[in-house]
């Protein structure tokens, strides 16, 4: 499998540029997911190195070679697109042969080939119906096939689930990282779904703006987040953020604001290294548990606004201050609407960022 290289990679359109310099490797055989908001240029640099859109300054390496100047068919990739983009009059086992076909293939290799890609998205059943009698996951996975079949080195993913209802979503999703186990390829999945990025990849790449905000596995991108974007991006239900102040109060740092004095623990003071500024504090909601015996200097009020069932968790929004807070917690704890209770918050997850750069603290 090769290796995948974008160096200082700039797009414009006219004089607007939505790409800015970016510099990002993808190592043989990993599942690289770009994820954020619509607008961010995750899908325009997935185009780029498909060959759909031309480089305007940069380049884009595939094994230590410069492919921007050759055409998409040259390029040894495949692709999946949000649009299925099938034959209707063609039935599955055409479809998923067309591109082998077209390079006038032997007949048995189409068949073996066929019958090969069909199992493993689970379409062996369905190789003689035309796409009109297949349901809308079904159809996602006829166009998985085709890019398997052509065997590239390289499969590209355009926002694949988007046009799919959210229960067949997550069953698809499921499907693809079984996929991904038996079928040893580099892929580059684009989708503005946090979920999806945290489920598939091996890597994630968080874009806003044309930049890469940060990149790295799921875990450390969750727990260790690089600005208040990335924080506030990944994570379902979303980071709370509230305005602090530093304060030192009798030897120990706290974050103090409107309604609340939080201590932070030794190790962050101290890893902060000041005593005073304007930071606003980042919480998850699953980081506040219901604890009304926790010290004032661990803790929250909070009055219950909205509680939302969800099945074995319930999400809270709540208000303390001026500002609005979202617990998550199991859904048999006993709350009542209009209560005013006390969330202790776990000292490890407490997120700092600078009040004017939005960087981590």
């Amino acid at each position: 499998m090769p290796e995948i290289r974008l160096e200082n990679l700039v797009k414009r359109y006219g004089n607007v540029q939505v790409l800015h310099g970016i510099d990002l490797a993808m190592a043989e055989n990993e599942f690289t997911v770009l994820v954020g908001p619509s607008g961010c240029g995750k899908s325009t640099t997935l185009r780029m190195v498909a060959g759909l859109e031309n480089v305007s300054e940069g380049e884009i390496y595939v094994d230590g070679t410069p492919i921007s100047h050759l055409d998409p068919k040259d390029r040894g990739l495949a692709m999946v697109f949000q649009d299925y983009a099938l034959y209707p009059h063609m039935d599955v086992a055409r479809n998923i042969s067309f591109a082998l076909r077209l390079q006038k293939r032997p007949k048995a290799e189409i068949e073996a080939k066929v019958r090969e890609v069909a199992d493993i998205v689970g379409l062996t059943e369905f190789l003689h119906r035309k796409p009109g009698a297949l349901s809308g996951g079904q159809r996602q996975r006829v166009a998985m096939a085709r890019a398997l079949a052509k065997d590239s080195g390289i499969f590209l993913f355009d926002e694949p689930l988007s046009n799919l209802d959210a229960k067949l979503r997550g069953q698809m999703r499921a499907e693809l990282a079984i996929m991904r186990q038996r079928v040893q390829k580099n892929m580059i999945y684009v989708t503005h779904d946090q979920i999806e990025a945290m489920t598939l990849a091996d890597r994630i790449v968080v874009m806003h703006g044309g930049y890469i905000q940060q990149q790295g596995t799921p875990e450390e991108l969750f727990k260790r987040p690089a600005n208040k974007f990335v924080a506030g991006f990944l994570g379902s239900p979303p980071m709370n953020f509230l305005d602090a102040d530093l304060q030192d109060q009798g030897g120990t740092l706290h974050a103090v604001g409107q309604g609340f004095s939080i201590a932070l623990p030794a190790s962050k003071a101290q890893a902060l290294g000041r005593t005073a500024g304007a930071v606003t504090l980042g919480i998850r909601p699953s980081d506040l548990n219901f604890d009304p015996g926790a010290p004032d200097a661990a803790a929250f009020d909070l009055k219950v606004q909205v509680s939302e069932y969800i099945g074995a968790q319930s999400v809270l929004v709540c208000q303390t201050g001026g500002a609005q807070v979202t617990v998550e917690l199991k859904s048999e704890t006993p709350i009542a609407l209009g209560e005013t209770l006390r969330f202790a918050v776990r000292p490890e997850g407490l997120h700092l960022f600078d009040r004017a750069t939005e960087a981590a603290l």
